[in-house]
């Protein structure tokens, strides 16, 4: 893909800084990159320093992490409009635990670490943005957490449908069983009373 066409991904993201003025847009303009990613290719892997935030334009990406047996277990989805970052290791620059893997073809916006610390200092527009993502990925973190708490196999599974309606035909049965923490024939069972009721 040439530069010139991601020009429409740029225009799009640049949409979300609302309250920015046209310095603040041409200094966030100058410090994006963008880069296409292979189906299957990580955006970051267990033991990275994330450098580098992503805003997905396009596709879909699966956080996971490797367990004590060796089994991949799925900890969320990143689909366009979304930041793809493991933000508690980002923030303090610490080595990641997780793996980013595109589970799609996937174009993705970087912002580097380095120049969001510049903006936070430089604008404080972009500090207001800046909490309004960690907000955001707190309350996704803990509201998988109080999910299986909380929550039966079946309730997590409606939720994830209600909250996610456009991704259930885009993820494999495999990465939600381990993202709901079921077993497949329990899924199965699920679906199946629901089909019946």
């Amino acid at each position: 893909m040439k530069e010139k066409d991601y020009q429409h991904y740029f225009d799009s993201y640049l949409q979300l800084f609302s309250h920015a003025t046209a310095e603040e847009l041409a200094i966030i303009s100058s410090q994006l990159s963008i880069k296409a990613y292979s189906k299957k290719e990580c955006f970051f892997k267990s033991g990275e320093i994330q450098t580098h935030m992503g805003y997905v334009c396009e596709g879909l990406l699966r956080r996971y992490y490797i367990n004590e047996k060796g089994n991949k277990i799925t900890t969320g989805f990143v689909k366009e409009n979304e930041y793809a970052t493991d933000y508690p290791a980002f923030i303090r620059q610490k080595p990641t635990k997780y793996f980013m893997e595109c589970l799609e073809p996937s174009v993705i916006i970087h912002l580097s670490y380095q120049d969001i610390q510049k903006g936070y200092q430089k604008f404080k527009n972009n500090e207001k943005y800046g909490r309004l993502i960690a907000e955001k990925v707190l309350t996704i973190q803990t509201d998988r957490v109080e999910s299986f708490l909380f929550e039966s196999a079946e309730e997590r599974y409606l939720r994830f449908l209600d909250e996610n309606p456009d991704l259930i035909n885009r993820v494999s049965l495999s990465h939600l069983c381990t993202y709901l923490g079921i077993e497949r024939q329990s899924l199965s069972r699920i679906r199946s009373k629901m089909a019946k009721q």
